[in-house]
């Protein structure tokens, strides 16, 4: 792949501006934080019924119940996870969560039967797109409870923040290495990636964000370098699902959400594995 001058400075301009709304909803207070992952979880959420309805052609017969029940269904997930300590009028937000799925999903299984339109594929496509998408940046929220009371303050930022930065930094070391010296292709599924790219994406990942953030952010050297490894290798592979689902839609972008990037589901797609991945990690440690 072949370096573009003039895609590199369309995507960097842009890339810039995105940074900048995503730094600021992830430190400026726990409400923008949770509003800031709602607003990508809807966004991914309705790009992924776009691209099966492109892929399984029946998914598009879906009754706007569905589709909208969904959509409101993963906010409701989202909910479900978020911090305790986000009320409304002294009301808990966080206890509306799952009560509201189960009404959507009844909602939609009730309004499907009456109107004879219930087909279990279309149900399964919808519960896969919840766990793949909603679920996934739910656990955001957990993420940035693990440091929020500490000794020394609110650091709840940390972890996310770090998980967020090593997808960037692999993101575009992989596309100036694989554009300058990459030969090898890395897999059909994706023509444009090759193996010098990936590798030295994730491992110029993992050594900037271990050394560059552990300058600044109250994590041991030891769990960044985890958390880097872990979500640079997941980030890869969850790059690479959207990428064979976007082939299999015959489209080569999500949406339009960022000029050079895309849509929601193009700049998200190696979060969404990677979050799970490092949520995990993070169980096990602690």
């Amino acid at each position: 792949m072949a370096f573009n001058f003039s895609v590199f400075k369309v995507r960097a301009a842009s890339a810039v501006v995105f940074a900048l709304i995503m730094v600021s909803g992830l430190l400026w207070s726990q409400w923008s934080f949770f509003q800031l992952f709602i607003i990508i979880q809807i966004g991914c959420l309705y790009e992924y019924q776009k691209l099966m309805k492109l892929i399984f052609p029946n998914y598009a017969t879906t009754t706007a119940v569905h589709k909208w029940g969904t959509l409101l269904a993963g906010t409701a997930i989202m909910l479900a996870h978020c911090a305790p300590t986000l009320t409304v009028g002294g009301f808990v937000i966080q206890k509306m969560g799952m009560p509201l799925v189960a009404l959507l999903f009844l909602g939609i299984l009730a309004s499907e039967i009456i109107n004879k339109k219930f087909n279990a594929k279309n149900w399964a496509i919808t519960l896969f797109g919840l766990f793949y998408i909603s679920f996934s940046l739910s656990l955001f929220y957990p993420l940035r409870a693990f440091m929020a009371n500490t000794f020394f303050g609110d650091f709840g930022y940390a972890i996310p923040l770090i998980l967020i930065v090593t997808i960037w930094v692999n993101d575009t070391m992989a596309y100036l290495v694989g554009s300058f010296i990459g030969k090898t292709p890395l897999s059909p599924i994706s023509p444009n990636k090759t193996w010098e790219g990936t590798i030295a994406g994730i491992i110029l990942s993992v050594v900037i964000v271990t050394k560059g953030l552990g300058l600044y952010i109250p994590v041991s050297e030891k769990v960044i370098l985890y958390i880097s490894i872990v979500a640079s290798i997941a980030g890869t592979f969850g790059d690479l699902f959207e990428s064979k689902l976007k082939r299999l839609a015959g489209v080569k972008d999500s949406g339009k959400m960022m000029p050079g990037h895309g849509g929601f589901l193009d700049r998200f797609d190696s979060i969404l594995l990677a979050t799970p991945f490092v949520w995990l990690l993070l169980q096990f440690l602690y």
